[in-house]
């Protein structure tokens, strides 16, 4: 219960979740933890808060290190296009992130554990690297044979698959039909802020 309360501690002080998850604690108390929390004014942030809070919440939702976001951010601003879409475009096609919007893990921690432990495949091979980067065309599995209990899990998840993924449960298959659009990705973050962050 600890742990749950610690991943979650930011989503109170937002008040909202940063995953949607319907049994976070800032739904029953949306403020920040400690005995001031409910009673205690929100501070205006400065425009170097904002772009922290940001980031910390990108952070947050993929389960990222700084190191992992800002090795992302300078690749993405190696690349042609806006800096923001296509940091977003890496993060989402990270193999990681594609198992848990595709609905195939009840939450990015779990993900994480299903890819590292061997239970997903990419293009029938075995991947057990959360920070794969995936491409369009490609097809994630799980390894059925290994992992029974895993598919079952699977298939209780409720999540709405985003457009960019072909997602069958019944065949433990999800395929990458295309590089997602900044406002189809769910993550609530402003992209934006992310990018002045890191270039300042």
């Amino acid at each position: 219960m600890k742990q749950v309360q610690a991943k979650h501690k930011m989503c109170r002080r937002l008040g909202y979740c940063i995953w949607g998850a319907a049994k976070c604690p800032s739904a029953k108390r949306p403020y920040a933890a400690g005995q001031q929390g409910k009673n205690a004014k929100k501070k205006k942030l400065s425009t170097y808060g904002v772009m922290m809070q940001e980031k910390q919440k990108l952070k947050a939702h993929y389960c990222l290190t700084e190191k992992q976001l800002r090795n992302i951010f300078l690749e993405a601003k190696r690349r042609p296009g806006q800096t923001n879409e296509v940091l977003m475009q890496l993060i989402e096609l990270r193999l990681v992130s594609a198992v848990y919007h595709a609905g195939f893990a009840p939450t990015i921690f779990a993900a994480k554990q299903y890819v590292a432990h061997r239970h997903i495949l990419v293009d029938g091979k075995i991947v057990d690297r959360p920070s794969y980067q995936l491409k369009p065309g490609q097809v994630l599995s799980v390894n059925v044979e290994k992992s029974a209990k895993i598919a079952e899990a699977i298939k209780a998840v409720d999540f709405v698959v985003p457009a960019y993924f072909e997602s069958n449960k019944d065949e433990m298959k999800v395929t990458i039909l295309r590089e997602p659009m900044i406002d189809e990705i769910p993550a609530k973050v402003e992209t934006m802020r992310v990018v002045e962050y890191y270039a300042r």
